[in-house]
């Protein structure tokens, strides 16, 4: 028998269902934190990027002779000096590190400049001369798969049906929308940004931040043609993730750089370029079909989803997927009809964002059940809770849901919160347009509305979705202290806390470190999908416990829970590594969806509570409440914060946020005409967390970060379409949508 966690952490603070301070809390609140764009090296030089000004062109010539000509400039490269593989991507090899001989969107990469300024290198970067044959882009999502073929297959990246019952079923009652999702950025505050170092045995150290190391590590090998060994990841302070940093970036540009010079290379993207440089949220169009008896049950869901991926697949296949399974919302269905494609076109590359796939079905899908009620003449909130699925639904694959679905009981909880005051015009602060002084309250309608949506945790399908985790243990100046060690990245959600939490609640030891996270351990899987508290969490456990077994091999024939750690350890150092999988998933079947694809699903609702001023369109959000269940809630305040964040989000794409492209063209690469929420645009938060544990868990937990991203949007359009009596069927809602000018 081995010591339980019980036995260890009785005089230890800051374990699991505590909320202690972040380890990089202060640094980043007194501005001392190092992100990746303060990475620094005394003999480095600067690296930038050539892109191309079009969305579609083939490159006849480039000219590089006067670039090479600027004093300070070391290096001009093309595709040509590209020493391995030309192409990456995370699930399709199909982007050029640089172009070719065709560019498929604006901005991307072309050429590199590596100078001893970075003002010496834009100016040598605006002299390499590129002849372009301007093509007429394909930018309609709709049609594109009939349109140019813009990669070898063709434009269709992939085609996902969901086939569940009678594909004939009738209803008395039957709504139908056409919906659309425009291109949201994930707008995190830290650019693109690392350091590639070459190093003595010709590999290169590239300090980075990004969301996933060894994804990295991988491509930028294939594309230097060096053995993974020699490229080493070290990950960087990140300024905010969200999906944005799945896909490379800059990685292989500064380590090309490096080695082609011998110097250390850094890379710095300005806001404009990032824009450019990172993938974004796909635009939808969705056409939805509901039907239902008199009574309000639903009978069947049709759906057709389109989704825009842009000029490169990125993880356009899984936010397919994504959108296809979870297309019907969480509702029980006997009888549902679902596909959904993803297509190239020449706009801007799209891939992860929070939420992946299942926000833009969840506002169709929530749209189409409050047109549904209406036509019923219901509460919105009853005709949710009468087809709210629970434990033991089954999904429109096929695969029961066999932990807590509390969605009639999220639902209930917002509804059942007290609404806000009514506004006031002695604040301007509180009206629509705030401090401009549009209006005193003349105009002013207020709006209340609804929505729930559930999201999948972790990779699916099938995929070998795991972390890796090292702990040390080992007395240091006669007190017992542990060592964490993962390659999963710390972008800002707190992962760091959620380690250092777990290894004091198994090991009972208060001082904990976490070291850097890099490639020199195994892999430690994507920063994404709500899954790394999940995933590295349980890997962090399960080698904790592989620390304990060893603990107990040390007791001997003594008590164990009764001896003095420190003395029990000694000399001696514990330190395990292991390997930590969830339950596996399936691949969907190709011709009917179905399939255990996913491994947890997350469930969260939300009240909004706008004002509304008809007469110029402004929207005021008022309240924003939510409840969500998390499982457990490992970290409470860290888990608030998750809620707090992902509905701000949501709210951005329901009234602002939107990167706006016309023929292949961004027109507002800037947060000066891309706009996102501030302090002042987030309203009051009551926010209720439930914890109904996930048995097949570590811990029972359940993913956080996404779930609100998803429900929140619907249920803000919602309470302005309350307001209004409008369709808007298309967010983010613009002032004209509400104005009709």
């Amino acid at each position: 028998m081995s010591l339980t966690p019980a036995e260890l952490t009785s005089a230890v603070s800051g374990g699991i269902g505590s909320s202690p301070q972040r380890p990089d809390g202060n640094l980043k609140v007194r501005g001392e934190f190092a992100y990746a764009s303060d990475l620094w090296h005394e003999d480095m030089i600067w690296g930038a990027t050539l892109r191309s000004p079009h969305p579609y062109a083939r490159i006849r010539s480039v000219d590089l002779t006067e670039a090479l000509r600027v004093p300070g400039v070391y290096a001009v490269l093309t595709h040509q000096d590209v020493p391995g593989h030309n192409r990456y991507g995370l699930e399709h090899k199909d982007q050029p590190v640089l172009a070719e001989d065709v560019v498929r969107y604006q901005g991307e990469p072309v050429a590199l400049v590596g100078a001893d300024h970075p003002e010496t290198a834009q100016r040598a970067m605006k002299r390499i001369k590129v002849e372009y044959e301007v093509l007429t882009p394909v930018v309609d999502m709709e049609t594109a798969v009939d349109d140019t073929p813009l990669h070898p297959g063709g434009n269709l990246v992939r085609h996902v049906p969901v086939r569940r019952g009678d594909q004939h079923a009738r209803a008395e009652v039957v709504v139908s929308g056409r919906y659309e999702v425009g291109m949201q950025d994930q707008a995190f505050l830290g650019p693109e940004s690392g350091l590639a170092v070459p190093a003595e045995d010709g590999g290169v150290d590239l300090y980075i931040a990004t969301q996933w190391l060894h994804v990295d590590q991988g491509q930028v090998a294939a594309a230097l043609g060096l053995p993974l060994e020699k490229v080493r990841l070290t990950l960087s302070g990140v300024g905010g993730a969200f999906g944005g940093r799945e896909d490379l970036s800059m990685q292989v540009h500064a380590c090309l750089l490096a080695l082609h010079t011998g110097k250390p290379t850094k890379m710095v993207y300005n806001r404009e370029e990032s824009f450019y440089g990172h993938v974004h949220r796909h635009p939808a169009v969705l056409h939805y079909e509901h039907g239902a008896d008199r009574t309000g049950k639903l009978v069947y869901v049709k759906a057709r989803i389109h989704l825009d991926g842009g000029a490169y697949a990125s993880s356009t296949s899984a936010v397919v997927a994504n959108a296809a399974t979870l297309g019907v919302g969480p509702y029980d269905v006997d009888n549902v009809t679902v596909d959904c494609w993803g297509v190239y076109t020449n706009n801007p590359p799209c891939g992860a964002m929070r939420g992946f796939g299942a926000v833009q079905a969840g506002f169709a899908y929530e749209s189409q059940m409050d047109k549904l009620a209406q036509a019923l003449g219901m509460d919105p909130v009853d005709l949710r809770i009468v087809n709210a699925m629970s434990e033991g639904s089954v999904m429109p694959t096929g695969q029961v849901v066999d932990s807590a679905a509390p969605v009639a009981q999220l639902l209930k909880l917002v509804k059942d919160k007290p609404m806000p005051p009514p506004p006031t015009a002695l604040d301007l602060r509180d009206m629509p347009g705030g401090v401009s002084n549009t209006t005193h309250g003349e105009g002013v309608v207020r709006g209340v509305g609804y929505a729930v949506g559930l999201k999948n945790i972790c990779f699916s399908e099938g995929y070998d979705d795991y972390s890796t985790a090292r702990v040390r243990l080992q007395v240091i100046n006669g007190e017992p202290a542990a060592l964490a060690h993962t390659a999963a990245a710390e972008v800002g959600q707190g992962l760091v806390t959620i380690m250092q939490q777990i290894v004091r609640t198994e090991l009972g030891v208060q001082r904990v470190t976490i070291l850097p996270m890099d490639t020199g351990i195994g892999n430690g899987g994507s920063t994404s999908a709500s899954r790394q508290t999940y995933v590295t969490g349980g890997a962090v456990k399960a080698a904790c416990a592989a620390v304990r077994e060893r603990l107990t091999e040390l007791a001997g024939g003594r008590d164990p829970s009764a001896a003095d750690l420190a003395e029990l350890l000694g000399d001696e150092v514990i330190d395990e590594t292991v390997e930590w999988r969830h339950r596996a998933t399936e691949p969907l079947d190709p011709e009917t969806g179905q399939g255990n694809a996913h491994v947890q699903y997350g469930f969260a609702a939300h009240r909004a509570v706008v004002d509304v001023d008809v007469e110029l369109g402004l929207v005021k959000v008022v309240e924003l409440d939510c409840a969500q269940d998390v499982g457990k809630a490992l970290n409470p305040q860290a888990v608030v914060g998750q809620i707090q964040g992902g509905s701000a989000q949501g709210l951005g794409l329901a009234v602002m946020e939107e990167i706006q492209v016309e023929g292949g063209e961004v027109r507002n690469p800037s947060f000066t005409d891309y706009l996102i929420p501030t302090v002042l645009d987030m309203p009051p938060m009551s926010i209720d967390v439930l914890e109904l544990a996930d048995p097949n868990a570590p811990y029972g937990v359940r993913g956080v970060g996404e779930p609100p991203t998803i429900s929140s949007t619907p249920a803000i359009v919602a309470a302005i379409r309350a307001a209004t009596g409008l369709a808007l069927t298309r967010v983010p809602v613009r002032p004209e949508h509400i104005t009709g000018t």
